[in-house]
């Protein structure tokens, strides 16, 4: 009974991780197969870091069975995907395509990280320094007494 279960949690331990429910898998193998691939390609506009054949949100379950009524329909892969972004934008796809609308996603994070470095960079050159005050002549002569007299010790 311990080996069963055993094997049962490893089997289910190498099955790879989506949010895909049963009754949402197409009878045909060939049109189940390019809704994975298209869901593999589309962001969860919920989870905005996942595909959504990987999120549980209900948004990305709507968008599954969409992607899937529009194969059922004979769309062809990309008219669904241009259907997708004319009504969800170019974010909608995990690899948005590099236009002027879509340059704030692909730069926006090293223009970030440049103005931050930038800043700080600025930052540490206007700091004030901090250098010890010259001594008037009278102290500058009391402190060599000083450590003349601690070097003869």
């Amino acid at each position: 009974m311990k080996r069963l279960l055993l094997a049962l949690l490893l089997a289910v331990a190498a099955m790879p991780a989506t949010a895909i429910r049963p009754d949402e898998i197409l009878a045909d193998p060939a049109l189940e197969t390019r809704a994975r691939a298209l869901g593999k390609e589309l962001r969860c506009l919920v989870c905005q870091n996942q595909s959504i054949d990987d999120s549980e949100a209900d948004l990305a379950r709507d968008l599954r069975k969409l992607v899937r009524e529009r194969l059922v329909a004979g769309d062809s892969d990309p008219e669904i995907r241009r259907f997708l972004v004319a009504r969800y934008g170019d974010f909608v796809r995990l690899d948005p395509p590099l236009r002027l609308a879509t340059a704030v996603l692909w730069f926006g994070p090293a223009v970030l990280l440049a103005l931050g470095f930038a800043g700080i960079v600025v930052f540490l050159r206007r700091r004030p320094e901090t250098t010890a005050p010259d001594l008037d002549p009278a102290d500058r002569a009391r402190l060599e007494r000083v450590l003349a007299e601690d070097d003869k010790r």
